[in-house]
């Protein structure tokens, strides 16, 4: 009998609820007005300036209900439970209409979406395979072809409610598709471990 198995999967990762709906609301109402750098690439897109972890007491709350959620996700990742530090957090305020080119994030480890409103089903977060990984050209892609993990180009995240996580790697690519529902918001931010060890051979990270 055959035995299939994954190799090498790529671990991403969804915590419900991390924050409940005053969370949700309180962190609207003190950072949305302060959503006014225009994204690059699309106009009905805007940041906020980057913003430290300890910068104000919702985030510093925040980056404390994260750590568990990290240090769970980096066992996957490095194969050990090691301390977390959030170095970045930015709001993204879409409007209908508005995307988010496809990007990875530099200079981090592990990137994470907090979704602080409803998300339309089209505009969920969008993961794509690396370019150029595959060890062929040809493609069996057409109307009957079945899609999977193993063959898929793209995969769309799951269905996010306000208050959720998303967790993946920094260099995974990624992308929102255009917005068809309404107003869509959400904090995004990068972290990296105190340390990595290679048998003896160590690099610290930190300010």
């Amino acid at each position: 009998m055959s035995d299939l198995f994954e190799l090498f999967p790529t671990p991403v990762m969804r915590v419900p609820r991390v924050l409940d709906d005053s969370g949700v609301r309180a962190f609207r109402q003190r950072f949305v007005p302060a959503a006014g750098q225009l994204n690059h690439h699309s106009g009905e897109l805007s940041h906020s300036q980057i913003l430290a972890a300890d910068a104000d007491p919702l985030l510093a709350d925040l980056s404390a209900r994260l750590a568990p959620h990290l240090a769970e996700f980096g066992t996957h990742l490095f194969g050990q439970s090691l301390s977390w530090t959030i170095k970045e957090m930015w709001l993204n305020v879409m409007q209908t209409g508005g995307r988010q080119a496809i990007h990875t994030h530099a200079n981090s480890f592990v990137s994470g979406v907090l979704y602080l409103s409803d998300c339309h089903p089209a505009s969920n977060t969008l993961f794509i395979r690396s370019l150029g990984g595959q060890g062929y050209v040809f493609a069996n892609t057409h109307a009957k072809a079945a899609v999977g993990p193993f063959n898929a180009e793209k995969w769309r995240g799951p269905d996010p409610a306000p208050g959720d996580l998303v967790l993946f790697p920094s260099s995974l690519l990624h992308e929102v598709p255009v917005n068809r529902g309404g107003l869509r918001v959400t904090l995004a931010f990068n972290a990296i471990p105190d340390r990595l060890d290679a048998w003896g051979y160590s690099i610290s990270f930190g300010r």
